[in-house]
């Protein structure tokens, strides 16, 4: 299956059961069960900065596979005004009541557990979860919150919610600046696999070759078009300016990479 095929639109699944809250961080995650058989952890657009968080996981994802790194399946998740009707804790009653309509699902990975430095992975994909963090400015994959799982012996990225920083600063008055975008630079003081800086820029002609015009396109027409119209009415085109010129950034010497 080639790389456009696997980036094909998020399925829709309705919710027919809320299990319990993830109480970790400030957007209360829940898991759920679905009207596919499936469990799934549910990220709320009702919790946080709201849709366009679910708008990054999204598109993130989708960069990740494109290069190679393991996500857990995505799926658009139905939410009923029934399902918050009956819930006893007044607090997640709150968020699901936020949350009626579609929401972001992120299959569940029974068994996994976190990753620690302990863990011991391949420079390669050390190498390339760096770069594609540079690249979307994921600012949330310290030692503190490293947002990987370990399954079946093998690592998973999730969580990228705090990446494509740029759309929180979008508005109807604002005129995006996807060159400053391009230059700016990441920091990988803090994150997880800092010391991978030299390899990541050895395999950046490749990792930048993988992200091609049709595989931005795709990543970004990955999200449901109803989240993008509540991000802007240019929300597609912009999303795809940003990306493109960040991965056309100094090309030979990124001024982003670390």
């Amino acid at each position: 299956m080639s790389t456009l095929d696997r980036l094909s639109m998020l399925e829709t699944v309705q919710v027919t059961r809320y299990v319990t809250p993830l109480r970790e961080g400030g957007s209360l995650p829940g898991i759920v069960e679905g009207a596919d058989l499936g469990t799934y952890v549910c990220k709320f657009r009702g919790a946080g900065q709201g849709i366009k968080v679910l708008v990054a996981e999204t598109i993130v994802a989708a960069l990740a596979e494109a290069l190679g790194l393991s996500t857990p399946r995505l799926v658009r998740l139905e939410l009923s005004a029934e399902i918050a009707r009956y819930e006893a804790d007044e607090e997640v009653q709150d968020l699901l009541t936020a949350s009626v309509g579609a929401n972001l699902g992120v299959d569940f990975l029974p068994g996994a557990f976190g990753f620690d430095p302990t863990v011991v992975v391949p420079a390669d994909f050390a190498a390339r979860v760096l770069w594609l963090d540079a690249y979307v400015a994921n600012v949330d994959r310290s030692w503190r919150n490293p947002n990987l799982l370990v399954w079946h012996g093998e690592p998973w990225l999730i969580d990228h919610g705090a990446a494509l920083y740029f759309h929180h600063g979008w508005s109807p008055d604002a005129d995006p600046d996807p060159a400053r975008f391009a230059r700016q630079p990441f920091d990988a003081g803090d994150h997880v696999f800092g010391a991978a800086a030299e390899q990541a820029r050895a395999l950046d002609p490749e990792l930048a070759a993988a992200l091609t015009d049709d595989v931005l396109a795709a990543a970004v027409t990955r999200v449901p078009a109803d989240w993008l119209a509540e991000v802007g009415p240019n929300a597609e085109s912009q999303y795809l300016e940003f990306l493109r010129a960040r991965r056309n950034a100094g090309e030979g010497r990124r001024p982003w990479l670390p």
